[in-house]
C-alpha cells in the first residue's frame, strides 16, 4: 500500500469528519453515518481495505476510543444532572436491555433457527446500545441535560448487561448449563466494585493532578491514567467501562467531593481538569471517533444476502420495541421532544461487535451466524436511528412522536418544523 496516499486520505478524512459536522446542523445527517459510509466504500463494496490489514491493533483501536469517549463525557455529567438521572436510568436500561433481547432472541429462534442458547446469546450482544454512537449523536442533537446523562448511562450500564450475560451463556454452551445465580453476582459485583475503583480513582488522580501539570508534556498523563484504570479493573474481571465513566464523573464534579474530602482530610487538595486540559480531551475523542466508524464500515460483512435480510428485519423489530420502552420506561419530567429523540436512538456498536465474534472463535455451531447478523444490525440500526432523527425534524414522523409522549414535559426542542419556537424564546443549555 502507498504510504503517501495512505496519509493523504488520513488528512482529507479529517476535514471531511469537520464537514461532516457542519453538515448535521442543517441536514441532520449525523457525521457517524457519513464515515460508515466511507469504510463501506473503502472496505466491502470495493475491497481497497480488509480489517485484517489492521491486525490486532483493530480491537485494541476501537476498545481506546471507547475508553476516551466515556471518560470525556463522564467529565461533563455534574452531580445535580446525575441525581436526576440516576433514578430512572437503570429501569430504563433494565427494561430495554430485557425486551430487545427477548425480541431478538424469538425472532432467531423463530426463524433463524439458531436453538434457545444461541438465540439467547445473539439477543444478549444485541441487548445494549452503543456509547460511541449515542454520546457524539446526543451531544449534536443538544438534548437536555437529563435525557443526554440519561442515554450516557444507559448506553454504560447496557454494555455491562451484554457483556457479563453473553459471556455467562457462552460458557453455559461449552459447558451444558447457565448457572444465573453466577450471572446476577457478577452482574452486582461489576458494577459496584467497578464503581468503587473509579470513585477511589478520581480521588487519588485529582489530588495528585496539580503535581503532573509541572511535568513537562504531562498533559498527557490523565489518559495513561485512565489506561491503567480501564486495563487494571478489566484485568480483575469487572467492568472498565463503568470504572473509567465512574472516574470521569469524580475528575468533573472535585469542587463538590472536594469539599467534603478536604474537611475530614485537611491535607488533601483535589483539582479538577481545566479547560485546556478538557479541549485537549475532546480533540482526541473527535479524532478516535472519526477513525472508529471508518472501522466500523470496514468490518461489516455482506457475504449471505439472507443473514442482511433478518438483521434488516430484527433491526426494524428493536426499533419497535423501543418506543413503549421509552414511553413507559421514562420519567414524564423529561420534555417529549428528548423523549421522542431516546425512542429513535438504538444503535448497536463496539461491544455488540466484539461479543458477536467470540461464539466464532471459540468453535461454536452457528458462530458465524451470530456475528454476521450482529455485523448488519450494527449497520443498519446507526442507518435507522439516522433516517428517524431526520425524519422527525423534516416531516409528520415528529407528529407522531408527539402523540405517542403526550403526558410527558413541554417539548425542550423542536421534533417538526412547526413546533419551533419563536425566535424570541429563550434557548435551552446544551447537552454535555
Amino acid at each position: 500500500m502507498n504510504t503517501a496516499l495512505v496519509i493523504t486520505f488520513i488528512g482529507a478524512l479529517v476535514f471531511g469528519a469537520h464537514f461532516f459536522l457542519g453538515m448535521f446542523a442543517k441536514t441532520r445527517i449525523p457525521d457517524v453515518l457519513l464515515l460508515i459510509v466511507i469504510g463501506l466504500i473503502l472496505g466491502p463494496l470495493t475491497h481497497l481495505v480488509s480489517p485484517a490489514a489492521f491486525g490486532s491493533v483493530g480491537p485494541v483501536f476501537t476498545t481506546v476510543t471507547l475508553v476516551f469517549i466515556l471518560f470525556e463525557s463522564g467529565t461533563e455529567l455534574h452531580i445535580g444532572t446525575l441525581r436526576t438521572a440516576l433514578s430512572g436510568t437503570f429501569i430504563l436500561a433494565s427494561l430495554n436491555f430485557a425486551v430487545t433481547a427477548a425480541v431478538v432472541a424469538g425472532a432467531a429462534w423463530k426463524f433463524a433457527h439458531l436453538g434457545p442458547m444461541r438465540s439467547l446469546m445473539l439477543g444478549a450482544v444485541l441487548g445494549g446500545t452503543s456509547p460511541a454512537v449515542v454520546i457524539p449523536l446526543s451531544a449534536q442533537l443538544k438534548l437536555g441535560r437529563d435525557a443526554s446523562a440519561i442515554l450516557f448511562l444507559e448506553s454504560a450500564i447496557s454494555d455491562v448487561f451484554s457483556i457479563v450475560i453473553a459471556i455467562a451463556l457462552l460458557d453455559g454452551m461449552r459447558v451444558g448449563n447457565v448457572h444465573w445465580g453466577t450471572v446476577v453476582g457478577g452482574l452486582l459485583s461489576s458494577f459496584l466494585i467497578a464503581s468503587v475503583f473509579g470513585a477511589l480513582g478520581a480521588v487519588f488522580w485529582s489530588n495528585l493532578l496539580s503535581r503532573m501539570r509541572e511535568l513537562r508534556n504531562g498533559m498527557f498523563t490523565t489518559a495513561a491514567f485512565v489506561f491503567l484504570l480501564f486495563g487494571v479493573t478489566e484485568i480483575l474481571g469487572y467492568s472498565g467501562a463503568i470504572a473509567v465513566l465512574v472516574f470521569g464523573i469524580g475528575l468533573g464534579n472535585v469542587a463538590w467531593h472536594g469539599v467534603l474530602l478536604s474537611k475530614r482530610f485537611p491535607f488533601l487538595a483535589p483539582v479538577e481538569l481545566n479547560e485546556r486540559e478538557k479541549g485537549f480531551f475532546a480533540e482526541i475523542v473527535f479524532l478516535l471517533k472519526t477513525f472508529f466508524f471508518v472501522y466500523i464500515g470496514l468490518s461489516i460483512q455482506f457475504t449471505n444476502l439472507g443473514w442482511i435480510t433478518f438483521g434488516l428485519s430484527v433491526t426494524l423489530l428493536i426499533f419497535l420495541a423501543r418506543i413503549p420502552i421509552v414511553r413507559f420506561g421514562l420519567h414524564r419530567s423529561i420534555p417529549r421532544g428528548d423523549a421522542s429523540r431516546m425512542a429513535a436512538m438504538t444503535p448497536k456498536g463496539l461491544a455488540a461487535a466484539v461479543l458477536a465474534s467470540l461464539p466464532l472463535e471459540q468453535h461454536i455451531p452457528g458462530g458465524d451466524l451470530i456475528q454476521n447478523i450482529t455485523y448488519a444490525v450494527v449497520l443498519f440500526s446507526i442507518l435507522i436511528t439516522a433516517i428517524l432523527i431526520f425524519l422527525q425534524d423534516q416531516t409528520f414522523v415528529g407528529r407522531f412522536y408527539r402523540l405517542i409522549f403526550v403526558g410527558f414535559a413541554p417539548n425542550s426542542l423542536p421534533i417538526a418544523a412547526e413546533d419551533a419556537p419563536p425566535a424570541s424564546a429563550p434557548a435551552e443549555p446544551s447537552a454535555p
